[in-house]
Parts: structure tokens; sequence; C-alpha cells
């Protein structure tokens, strides 16, 4: 069952998939409508799933779910992979490779291949303060608080 995101409580759980890509507003509007469609029926073991998303910067999709009231489970998981593996075909992007980095360079978002980030930071291209995008993070309190946070306060610290 499709919820508006604010409404769901703190402790819902998240899935944050990054585009390698920007999508066009046109592309946005579209995956918007498509992904409420997905979350109206999105299921756990015949329990609808209380569900949300939000969409950031034409580059990331956020798909939370409120465990409390049902919790996805692998089947449901997996449906949502599929879900947005459907995504990939359908825009031509890559949304599940978690070897990727994407970071802030002033208003600009870049996504780069983590050998590249790795590059950058010896090359001092991106420093410590470096704006990035904590993927890793679980529930909706993480990503309020810990989604984009200087390179020195997330995993990415360990490149520095």
């Amino acid at each position: 069952m499709y919820v508006p995101f604010e409404n769901l409580p703190e402790e819902s759980k998240i899935w944050i998939y990054q585009s390698n890509r920007k999508f066009s507003d046109a592309e946005f509007a579209e995956i918007a409508t498509d992904l409420e469609a997905f979350l109206e029926n999105w299921a756990a073991h015949g329990t609808s799933l209380v569900s949300s998303f939000e969409l950031k910067y034409n580059r990331f999709i956020i798909i939370a779910v409120d465990q409390e009231v049902q919790a996805a489970t692998g089947c449901s998981i997996d449906s949502s992979v599929e879900f947005i593996q459907s995504l990939e075909k359908k825009y031509n992007v890559d949304l599940l490779d978690k070897m990727n980095v994407t970071f802030k360079l002033g208003e600009h978002i870049a996504h780069k291949p983590l050998i590249d980030f790795k590059k950058m930071v010896k090359d001092k291209a991106v420093t410590e303060n470096t704006v990035v995008f904590n993927n890793l993070i679980n529930n909706i309190q993480e990503y309020n608080e810990s989604w984009e946070v200087p390179a020195i306060d997330s995993w990415h610290s360990r490149f520095f």
C-alpha cells in the first residue's frame, strides 16, 4: 500500500538505488508513476507493505517500507529488485552496481566507479569535505541525518 513518504516512521527500512546517469524530468515523472503503481500492490506473504518512495536529484530512487506493520521478506524484496531491474532495462541505466560513488562537485552531482573516486582522492580532486551520498544507510532517520555527508563522516573516509 502506497503512502506519502513523510507519513512513514523514521524506523522504516529504506533501499537507495543510484543511477549511473541523470534521468530527464520526463523519465523521472514516468518512474514516479510506475513506482507508485508497484508499491500500491507490493506485498509480503499476502499482506500489503506500507511503503513509499522519494526521487532525488534526478539520480536516486529511494524505496521505504514500514517494517512495524509488515516486514519486507525475501520474496517481496526480490520483487522490488525485479522492478528496479525493469527500470534498468527500460531506461538503459545501471541502478544496482554498488561499486560506484556519487558525490557533489559544487552543484553538480558526479558519479564515478570506485576506482576512479580513489584516484580523485589521490589527485586531491575530492577532499574529506566533499559531500558524498552514503547509500549504505538503513532507515529514514539515517537517510535524513546521514545520507548527504562529508566524505570523512561516511564509509568513504577510508580513502583519505
